[in-house]
Formats: structure tokens, sequence, C-alpha cells
């Protein structure tokens, strides 16, 4: 047994045990409010809107006083209004707007639905909070009974952008995962792969042939990545290496850290690839922050960061506060922590350590225990759809591929959705990328009546405006070589789960070409 191994996961237990001290959800998300907006009061912002006076409410107000002036001072900002209003500020080199110091990190972000790049401030603080934050995911691991010690000991492959970043005015941007991995501690570098020279490479063909190259001469015992870049790296590596699975080359591979999007969908592919079962762990990263991750076996959901430079707020993602676009709806309600209820669908808000104030990230979460504060993700304010009132959720979708895939034994490794015109009514037509044989017509009957059973308001409208359901079958390549087109290969860049408004006619247009 690795003396190495069993100090660190004896280490872990112990450390877990301290933790398990129950804190009040809403006692963690004031105390980060008055961090936050105590180390904020000082910028312009913090000055516009009061935070003095929301740090006094926040240390010596009643009960939820902190809230309703929080609510009342500071405006719900998307990010065209974060970044007129404050954001092309900071990116411009000027200090203290709404984080204080000058931020030297930006985060580039164009999502899934829009094509315009975002610039999301990455402060000190927030590298320190994340860097923390996945420590703690890592202490969590001393809770799966079923992980050896010598795990511990093994390297870690963290698949995403480069780290050779941008300099650019005096900054420098790139992906999230690329600044978060120039920035790995130094006692992590003797575990981490696929080390500097290769995180470096900025072309994506190539950084997977050199990680193919070496994968032999490492001994990987956690993956981290999202789904669809893991999958086909390691298909690669089979294929090169001329194996059957993943496990000849890293027999001690036990644990994929996956996020992003829902796993689901990948997995009966995925495990394809394995001789033997590993343990799966789920987190939520994105571009504006660590929000959760999973802290224990089985867990239906993962947990949010209530600690940790993060302040949250819930929007019900009702017709109320939303448009059928999916747009907010003025003087939206919102809810703290204690107010959420389970099974409800929620937009969520963040206030970070990066300076994101009342921002609206465009995801949209259920919460699965609110005791526990855990939630799922269940997709994006912008990524349903509701022509006629069938309000169906990527959630939806990802269940329907994954009960279908597993109906027919096949592998769904993409897909996407568009609402159309039928006559006068409505339709859907859904691209489906798999690589095995289908019949177009069955998967159509199929994927149809999963919905029927999983949504209400779509077997209601399958009987009324919602005439169509049309179904392409494409290979997964398809899928893979529009978004080379649109230079968002590899990192934490995903394939929309829905196309609306322009990107359905660039995807017809694709199409058209590749035919």
């Amino acid at each position: 047994m690795a003396l190495l191994g069993s100090m660190l996961k004896n280490g872990i237990r112990l450390t877990n045990a301290v933790r398990l001290r129950k804190v009040s959800p809403l006692r963690q998300q004031r105390k980060a409010f008055r961090k936050l907006v105590g180390k904020a009061r000082f910028t312009e912002f913090g000055r516009t809107y009061h935070f003095e006076e929301l740090l006094s409410a926040a240390e010596f107000g009643k009960n939820r006083e902190f809230y309703e002036k929080f609510r009342q001072y500071v405006p719900i900002h998307d990010y065209n209004r974060m970044f007129e209003g404050w954001w092309n500020r900071t990116l411009a080199g000027e200090r203290d707007i709404s984080w204080p110091g000058r931020v030297k990190y930006f985060a580039l972000s164009s999502g899934t639905s829009e094509a315009a790049t975002k610039y999301i401030p990455v402060t000190k603080a927030m590298s320190r909070a994340i860097q923390r934050t996945g420590v703690r995911q890592i202490l969590t691991l001393g809770r799966y009974q079923s992980l050896p010690p010598q795990l511990y000991e093994k390297g870690c492959l963290m698949l995403g952008g480069s780290t050779d970043l941008n300099l650019r005015q005096g900054h420098y941007e790139g992906d999230l995962s690329g600044i978060t991995a120039s920035r790995i501690p130094v006692w992590f570098e003797r575990f981490y792969k696929p080390g500097k020279n290769i995180a470096q490479e900025r072309d994506w063909s190539v950084k997977l042939a050199e990680i193919t190259e070496q994968a032999a001469n490492w001994d990987i015992g956690y993956v981290v990545g999202v789904p669809a870049w893991i999958q086909l790296l390691l298909e690669k590596i089979i294929a090169h290496y001329k194996v059957k699975t993943i496990h000849d080359i890293w027999p001690n591979l036990m644990v994929f850290c996956h996020g992003g999007v829902s796993f689901e969908p990948y997995r009966q592919g995925f495990e394809k690839l394995l001789a033997h079962p590993i343990t799966y762990i789920e987190t939520y990263l994105a571009s504006e922050g660590f929000i959760a991750f999973q802290t224990h076996p089985n867990a239906e959901g993962m947990q949010l960061v209530l600690n940790n430079g993060l302040f949250f707020e819930f929007i019900p993602f009702t017709e109320q506060n939303f448009s059928a676009d999916g747009d907010l709806a003025e003087n939206p309600q919102t809810l703290m922590i204690d107010d959420v209820e389970e099974g409800k669908e929620y937009a969520l808000i963040l206030s970070t350590c990066s300076g994101a104030w009342r921002y609206l990230i465009g995801d949209t979460i259920r919460f699965v225990s609110k005791s526990r504060s855990e939630i799922v993700i269940t997709g994006r304010t912008k990524h349903f759809l509701s022509l006629c009132g069938e309000h169906l959720s990527v959630d939806n979708m990802n269940k329907a591929i994954e009960m279908v895939s597993d109906d027919l034994g096949i592998s769904i490794r993409e897909f996407t959705v568009a609402g159309v015109a039928h006559d006068t009514l409505f339709a859907h037509h859904w691209y489906v990328g798999t690589d095995d044989v289908v019949d177009a017509d069955d998967l159509r009957n199929r994927i149809d009546a999963r919905l029927v059973q999983l949504n209400d308001d779509y077997a209601v409208e399958r009987k009324h405006a919602l005439k169509e359901i049309t179904v392409t079958a494409l290979p997964t390549a398809t899928f893979y070589k529009w978004m080379e087109s649109k230079g968002k290969m590899g990192g934490q860049h995903k394939f929309p789960r829905v196309l609306k408004k322009g990107l359905i006619a660039e995807w017809d247009a694709f199409l058209a070409k590749t035919d």
C-alpha cells in the first residue's frame, strides 16, 4: 500500500469529519455577502449602489434587511448591462471599477447561443476561490470508500483550453480552463497532465495528437473535462495503440470528473471504452466561478458552494418572470437560498469576487435537496422550446435521449433541436448525432413518446399546436466539424442543445455545404 496515498486518504477522512459540522445555508450566504460587499464597497460600483449601507445592514440589520436593500438598490444585470456599464472599463485597464484593484485575466466565453465573445473578469480573489473549491472537491473523495489509497498518487489529466494566453493591452485572455491550469499550485504539478508544454498548445487537433503520443507514459487515475472532448480523446488513444479499452493504457483510471453538459447522453458510448466501472463526479465550473460540485457517492445533485466568494439568488423560471424567448421580465421575483423549493426550476443570479453583481448567468437549475443545497442543471434560460406552450427543457431532452439510447442500445453523443413553423402551427426538428445504424422514423417515434411521458405540457401540445416532429440522423463528426468552423473546438465549448433565430439558418447553411 502506497505510504503517501494512505497518508493523503487518512488526512482527507479526518478533514471530512471536521467539516461535517452543520452550518445553515442562509448563515453561510449572509457571511459570503458581507465579505463581498465589504471588499467592494470602495469601488465605483460599490459607491454607486450604497455598499456601505448594505454592509451595515448585513452586519447589524435584522433578518433579511440586507437582502431587501440589495434588491432595492442594485438592478439585475445581464452580460451586456454589466459590460457596457462597468466591465468595459475594467477591460481597458481601469482600477477599482466593480472589484478592487486591476484585473489582469479575462475568460473568453461565447456560451452556446451567442456569436459575440464575452469578456468575464477573473480576479486574483476568484482564482483563489476556484482553487479552494477544487481542493474541497478533492477532499470529498474520502467519502468514496471504493477508491483505494493508491489513487491519490496517480496522475490527473485535465483536458482544457490552452494555457498560452493572449496578451492584449496589458491583460491576458483565454478559456477559463486555460487560465486556471496556467496557475495551478506548485504542489499539484507532479500530478498534473498533460504538463505545461502540451497544455500551451492552441491547436486542438495537435494537442490531442501530442497527448495520445504521451498517453502510454502516464499513470492516470483521474480525467477532468467536458464529456464530448474526453470521449473523443479516449477513442483516439484506443485507436492509436490498437487496444480494446482505455484501461489497457491506463489500468488505474478510476475517476472521471465531468461538467459543462449533462453526462447522460454520453454514458452509453463512454462506458464502451472502459474495461471496468469508474467513479463519476459532476462539477459546475462556469466562467463566472466554481458554482457547485458533487460531494458524496450516489448524490442526486451537486452542492452549491455557499461560503467561497459567491452569493446566490434565484428567479423562478416561470412565464411571469421570463418571456417565451427567455428574456427577463421587468421586476422579476427573486429569492434567497432559504426561499427556494425542491422540484421547482430557477434561473441563477450570481454576485461574485470577480465583480459580477446580481448577474444573470443564463443557466437554469432545480433543487433536488434543499437541506443539502443540492441542485441539478436543467438548461439555459434561452435554451428551451416553448413555441406553443410545450415548455420543453434541456433536462427533458437529455432524459429522452438517454432513455432512447438505452432502449435501442446505441450511443447518441450529440443532438440539437430547432423550433420551426409548420403551416400555421409549429414543429420540432431534431438533429441526432450517432455513428450507429438507426431508423430515423423509429428514432423520431421513440423520442416523441418519451417526451410525452416526461412532460405533461408537451403531451398536451402534441394534440394541438405542435403538429410535427422530424428527426435527422447525422454522423457525430458533423457536429464537431460545425464547432470547428466556429472556432469552438475543445476547452469548455459545447454544442447548443437548442437552435434559435440566426443559429438555425447558420446550421442549415452548414449542412447544405456538407451534403
